[in-house]
């Protein structure tokens, strides 16, 4: 019995010194991988730092900033609330009671696709239960099946009711849950004035948003590629998995194919909201955002203030309006949206 325990002894010992080895052995070889670069490291980095870069690291170039030359006042609108954003730069030409809350009508429907759009799959096959007859539809039919992206041009492209009480009502748990993630993707974008009680934009005290929460929203919207599309769409026609109904749908947005480089993005329209719309123009490797809530005109008002930017805005790289001293390439401050991540960066020397 103790000749075992002796030799289980022994055994133990001479896997610990070759573990020991073995560590050591992997230490000294990561370590040999790194002499190429003895400068890099990597530490965490929060919102707001301040990070300072050694000249030698470049930088992707800021996009060209927004200028106003001051050449014309903005139009006298109807229009309650407006916020016009430069996408790239994330720079605000033009507000009009931004904080301001107002029912969103139809375009709550951003916030729906952008639900669904993290649950469903395209080709995902949702069905018709409850049909919704009010305001706009594209003629759903109670028992009809159809793909997620059927239903999800039709809700995008023709704002049909119908087809996003489908889309919710197909959700894990309902139409209520969908609602509930819907107020909880709000929360995450940081719309601390937006919530919503349906995924159809129906009139409700607490369904609410703002010009500068709607803009925020748009913005995170329009960067996924499929939502994208399907918002410049002027004209399809859909059709259940058996080919049996077929739904054209037309885009409500006027814009759309009317004034040069208008490339979606979503209408709305109620008795108590008024006129809204959300604009997407882009137009001389520029990409601007314009949102108008409670207008008695959207499409043509939308397109004076369309007018009146790019009249009276020029873009120049970032180089030729900062102070003098401050250089991108040594001097960046992390945008306050950065999420808090490790990032290799470049050990000052």
């Amino acid at each position: 019995m103790n000749y075992f325990r002796q030799f289980n002894k022994k055994i133990i010992a001479f896997n610990k010194i070759h573990l020991d080895r073995v560590i050591k052995f992997s230490i000294v070889t990561f370590l040999l991988l790194l002499l190429p670069y003895p400068n890099i490291y990597f530490y965490q980095v929060k919102k707001g730092d301040q990070v300072f870069l050694p000249q030698d690291i470049s930088l992707p170039e800021p996009p060209p900033y927004p200028v106003n030359k001051n050449i014309s006042e903005p139009p006298k609108l109807s229009t309650a609330g407006i916020y016009i954003l430069d996408i790239p730069s994330n720079a605000l030409l033009y507000e009009k009671n931004s904080k301001e809350r107002f029912f969103p009508a139809s375009t709550t429907k951003i916030m729906t696709a952008l639900v669904a759009l993290d649950h469903y799959k395209l080709d995902d096959v949702l069905t018709v239960k409850t049909v919704i007859n009010e305001e706009r539809k594209m003629g759903l039919i109670s028992g009809e099946q159809l793909t997620f992206e059927s239903l999800l041009y039709g809700s995008l492209v023709h704002s049909a009711n119908d087809a996003s009480y489908t889309i919710a009502e197909n959700y894990p748990n309902g139409v209520e849950n969908f609602v509930s993630m819907m107020n909880k993707k709000a929360a995450a974008f940081g719309l601390a004035d937006t919530h919503f009680t349906n995924p159809i934009g129906f009139d409700d005290p607490d369904n609410y948003t703002t010009a500068a929460d709607l803009a925020k929203l748009a913005r995170v919207a329009i960067a996924n590629k499929v939502f994208a599309k399907m918002v410049a769409t002027k004209a399809i026609t859909v059709s259940d998995v058996s080919y049996t109904y077929f739904h054209p749908l037309t885009n409500v947005n006027e814009l759309l194919g009317k004034v040069a480089g208008v490339s979606g993005i979503k209408t709305g329209f109620t008795q108590t909201a008024g006129e809204v719309l959300v604009s997407e123009v882009k137009k001389n490797g520029n990409n601007v955002l314009f949102v108008v809530l409670r207008s008695n005109d959207r499409f043509g008002e939308s397109e004076k203030l369309i007018d009146w930017v790019f009249e009276n805005f020029t873009w120049k790289p970032i180089s030729e309006i900062t102070p003098q001293g401050f250089t991108p390439a040594t001097d960046y401050q992390l945008p306050e949206d950065t999420p808090q991540n490790y990032y290799p960066l470049q050990k000052q020397i």
